[in-house]
């Protein structure tokens, strides 16, 4: 069974929540927790938050024990961005684009991680 939590129209650049991002897949939730909450990262505070969400909806609406979750997804994808004008000399601007992200978490279970094999 695989649970997600979606976070949209984040303020922070895909970029940057990739860096820590790739940290996730396959840790167990409680380990992911514990490392995103002592990271000094903006993008490592949002997933936190995430992961929390993913960790609630999977306890609550699925009835799923929490020491049995691993997180089995975690992306971010390209939200839309604000562009914005700063000025520059001789009457001149230059563009500024305001990035925002679509982030994903996916937990799932221990089990439905093992099942797939060697086809």
């Amino acid at each position: 069974m695989e649970v997600r939590a979606v976070s949209k129209y984040v303020r922070i650049s895909p970029k940057k929540v990739q860096e820590i991002i790739h940290l996730l897949p396959g840790k167990q939730v409680d380990v992911a927790l514990n490392n995103l909450s002592v990271m000094p990262h903006k993008a490592a505070r949002i997933l936190y938050k995430i992961t929390k969400s993913a960790v609630a909806n999977a306890e609550n609406n699925f009835n799923l024990d929490r020491k049995n979750l691993v997180i089995s997804k975690a992306f971010a994808d390209k939200g839309p961005s604000m562009k914005r004008f700063t000025p520059r000399a001789y009457g001149r601007a230059f563009p500024i684009l305001k990035r925002t992200s679509h982030i994903t978490v996916v937990v799932g279970t221990v089990e439905s991680k093992q099942k797939g094999g060697k086809r």
